[in-house]
C-alpha cells in the first residue's frame, strides 16, 4: 500500500459532526443543548443533519421528519441555510488545504486527504490530525472529526467510529483487525439491500467477505462480488481526486402532494431540465443522455425506500446543453410515470463531453433558425438564436442568482429537504470551495 515515491500510503478522512445542526447551535445559543434538526418538518420532510442531543433518541440523518417526531416529540426543526453552510465550508476547506495540495471534497462538510510522504514536513499523520482537529475549532467554533489510514474505505470508517469530536488512526498493519469485526454493511458503497443480499449468503462481517474464496464470490455476486471482497481483505486503490469529473447531472424534487397532473409534471421537468443544462454551459459540457426518474406515490415496503423508484432515457442523435431540448426529451419518456401519482420527480443527463468534442454540427435548418427537430425528440437540437439567449440568461444567473429569470411555464420545484451535497455547475457564490475545481459528491445525509 506504497503511494508517491514508495512512501507508505497516508489518508485522512475529515468529516464534521453534525455539520447543519452544529453551525445552528453555535450561532443559536437558544437551542444548544436540545434535540434539534435541519430538514423538513412537513409531512415528506428529511433529516438533513441530527444534533447529537437528537441522535440519543435514535432521529438520524435520511430519516423522515414524520418518523423523527414520533421518536423525539420534543424535536425543534430548523429550516436551515445553505448559503450560511456553505460559506462555513469554504472556510473549512482552506483549512484542509494548509495541510495537503490533495484535497477531495465528497460533500459540504466532508473531506479526503493525502498525507502521503508528508511526515518530515508536517510530522506524524495522528499529530496532523489533531492540528487540523484544533484549528477548525479555533477558527469556526465546530466540532470535527477525523480518521488515518492506509487506503480510503479505513480512513472513511475510522472517521466514522471517531465521532463526535475525536480522532482514529489505523496503521497498515492493523487494518485487517480493524475491519475484521465489522458488519459487511459497513463496506463502502454496500447499502440496505446489497446488505442482506451478503447476508443471506452468510457473510455478515467483513471478516467473513476477506476469508471468502474469490471465487466463491465472484460466482454468487460477479464482478461486484471480487470487488468487495478485496476492500473486505483492505486492498483499495483508489486515490485522493482533488479534479474528479462529474460522470452525470441530476435535478429532483419530493412533491408536498402526490401528483398526477401532467401540467405539474411538465412544468417540474422544465424546471430541473434548465437547471441542469445552466450548470452544463458553466463547465462547458455537453450531454447525449436524458434520463427521467420518479418516485411512485405508493409505498410498497417500510422505510425509507419503500417507495418504488423508476427511470427512464434516451440517448440524444447530437450531445446538448439546452434546456428546452433536455425538457422536451424528458418530457418524451413521462408516459409511463402517468399511470399513477407520482411523489418525487427529476431529471438527469449523461455522457458527459466537453465543449469541443461535443458541439453538435449545425443542420440545414440551424443555420436558418428553425429547430430541425420533426416529431423524434432525440433529433433536437437548439438553434444559433437559443444559444445566444442561453448566454445571455447565464450571464444574469452569474450575476443575481439562478431564480433571477423563470420562464412562465416552469414550475415550483421545491425539495422535501436540505442536501450535503455541492453540485458542479452551481454558482461560485454558492460552492463551498469557490477558489478549488467542481466536484460533485454522492453524499446527501449531510452527517
Amino acid at each position: 500500500m506504497d503511494g508517491r515515491d514508495g512512501a507508505p500510503r497516508c489518508l485522512l478522512h475529515a468529516d464534521m459532526d453534525a455539520f447543519y445542526a452544529s453551525v445552528e447551535q453555535r450561532d443559536r445559543p437558544e437551542l444548544r443543548g436540545r434535540p434539534i434538526v435541519v430538514g423538513g418538518a412537513g409531512s415528506r420532510g428529511v433529516v438533513a443533519a441530527a444534533s447529537y442531543e437528537a441522535r440519543e433518541y435514535g432521529v438520524r440523518s435520511a430519516m423522515p421528519s414524520v418518523e423523527a417526531k414520533r421518536l423525539c416529540p420534543e424535536l425543534v426543526f430548523v429550516s436551515g441555510d445553505m448559503k450560511r453552510y456553505a460559506a462555513e465550508s469554504r472556510r473549512i476547506f482552506e483549512i484542509f488545504r494548509r495541510y495537503s495540495p490533495s484535497v477531495e471534497g465528497l460533500s459540504l462538510d466532508e473531506a479526503f486527504l493525502d498525507l502521503t510522504g508528508t511526515e518530515r514536513l508536517l510530522g506524524p499523520p495522528a499529530e496532523v490530525g489533531e492540528r487540523l482537529r484544533r484549528e477548525v475549532r479555533e477558527k469556526t467554533a465546530l466540532p470535527i472529526s477525523v480518521g488515518i489510514g492506509p487506503i480510503k474505505m479505513v480512513a472513511k470508517i475510522a472517521s466514522a467510529a471517531a465521532k463526535p469530536d475525536g480522532l482514529l488512526e489505523v496503521p497498515p498493519e492493523a487494518v485487517q483487525r480493524f475491519l475484521d469485526p465489522l458488519p459487511a454493511r459497513r463496506i463502502w458503497g454496500v447499502g440496505p439491500v446489497a446488505g442482506e443480499r451478503l447476508e443471506g449468503f452468510g457473510y455478515r462481517t467483513i471478516g467473513d467477505l476477506a476469508r471468502a474464496d474469490p471465487a466463491t464470490l465472484r460466482a454468487r455476486l460477479g464482478d461486484w462480488g471480487e470487488s468487495i471482497g478485496r476492500l473486505a481483505r483492505g486492498e483499495d486503490l483508489r486515490e485522493v481526486e482533488p479534479h474528479r469529473e462529474a460522470v452525470s447531472l441530476s435535478e429532483e424534487n419530493t412533491f408536498d402532494r402526490d401528483v398526477s397532473e401532467r401540467g405539474v409534471l411538465e412544468a417540474t421537468i422544465l424546471t430541473h431540465a434548465e437547471s441542469v443544462a445552466r450548470r452544463l454551459r458553466r463547465q462547458r459540457l455537453f450531454a447525449r443522455t436524458v434520463v427521467l426518474k420518479w418516485r411512485l406515490a405508493r409505498r410498497t415496503k417500510d422505510g425509507p425506500r419503500g417507495y418504488p423508484a423508476r427511470t427512464r432515457q434516451l440517448t440524444l442523435a447530437e450531445p446538448t446543453d439546452d434546456g428546452e431540448v433536455i425538457a422536451q426529451v424528458a418530457k418524451s419518456l413521462l408516459d409511463d410515470a402517468l399511470a399513477e401519482p407520482v411523489r418525487l420527480l427529476g431529471v438527469g443527463v449523461s455522457g458527459l463531453v466537453d465543449e469541443g468534442g461535443g458541439a453538435a454540427q449545425l443542420s440545414l435548418f440551424d443555420a436558418a433558425g428553425e429547430s430541425g427537430a420533426g416529431d423524434d425528440p432525440r433529433t433536437m437540437q437548439a438553434t444559433p438564436r437559443k444559444r445566444q439567449l442561453n448566454r445571455a440568461l447565464d450571464a444574469l444567473a452569474d450575476r443575481f442568482g439562478d431564480d433571477v429569470v423563470r420562464r412562465a411555464s416552469q414550475g415550483d420545484a421545491r425539495h422535501a429537504t436540505l442536501s450535503g451535497q455541492w453540485k458542479r455547475g452551481s454558482r461560485d457564490t454558492d460552492r463551498p470551495d469557490a477558489d478549488a475545481e467542481e466536484r460533485e459528491g454522492p453524499r446527501e445525509d449531510g452527517r
